[in-house]
């Protein structure tokens, strides 16, 4: 008797990493050597980190001595995160930055990013998560979207998303600040308003999906099929 095997699964785990200020100017190329090193690039934004925001993500380097000459470097300009996923995402993406000494990297691992875009310990280029845990940490303060649960949320941040990046197009950076706010409620906040007045009248069951059908079915920028009338049409 032949005996069926369980096919192999593949467990795909995600990690965050970060451009550094001072290396920014080289995210393209860091981005092709993360492709090429098997990752997939799933979110990336780029954002510039208040000195406090900074202190609250690397809230476990606090109290050592380098620690406000970190803040005042990661908030020194902006840079960039990104959601890298991949099996063993965590390990990998650690062994392919190289020791966080970039001068120890060079020594021990020229070829790694450390050694190649970093200056010295500090100044080291790129950041990323030592464990699952932290990931999941360090993933939720860069994206705190990317932890919604459950299908109905799911639904709705593929609604937004699909609202957002239809609405215009958006080339980094991301509109921070006053022009964000302008984005916003010219293309944005118009329809979400409309959405979320429809879903209090409604009051259907699973509101989250409801809003999430509405916005993408309401969506100003979808492409429409315009309807042309025929003489068989009249008839």
């Amino acid at each position: 008797m032949q005996m069926l095997m369980p096919e192999p699964q593949i467990f795909v785990e995600k990690t965050l990493a970060l451009i550094k200020p001072d290396v920014v100017a080289k995210e393209e190329e860091i981005e092709d050597l993360i492709l090429r090193s098997g990752f997939m690039i799933v979110q990336k934004r780029k954002l510039q980190l208040s000195p406090e925001q900074c202190s609250i993500f690397y809230a476990d380097q606090y109290g050592k001595m380098f620690f406000p000459n970190l803040a005042a470097y990661m908030s020194s300009g902006p840079s960039v995160a990104m959601i890298l996923a991949r099996h063993r995402a965590v390990s990998y993406w650690k062994e392919l930055l190289g020791p966080s000494n970039s001068i120890k990297a060079r020594m021990t691992h020229p070829h790694s990013l450390r050694a190649i875009y970093g200056t010295d310990d500090l100044r080291n280029g790129l950041h990323g998560s030592l464990s699952t845990s932290s990931a999941e940490r360090e993933i939720r303060f860069m994206f705190p979207e990317a932890y919604e649960r459950g299908p109905s949320l799911i639904t709705l941040q593929v609604a937004f998303q699909h609202l957002w990046l239809l609405s215009a197009v958006i080339s980094e950076p991301i509109p921070a600040g006053q022009r964000a706010r302008d984005y916003l409620n010219l293309h944005v906040n118009p329809t979400l308003l409309a959405g979320l007045t429809a879903l209090c009248k409604e009051k259907p069951a699973d509101p989250m999906t409801w809003l999430a059908d509405w916005l993408m079915e309401h969506n100003p920028n979808k492409p429409r099929l315009q309807h042309h009338v025929t003489e068989e049409d009249q008839e």
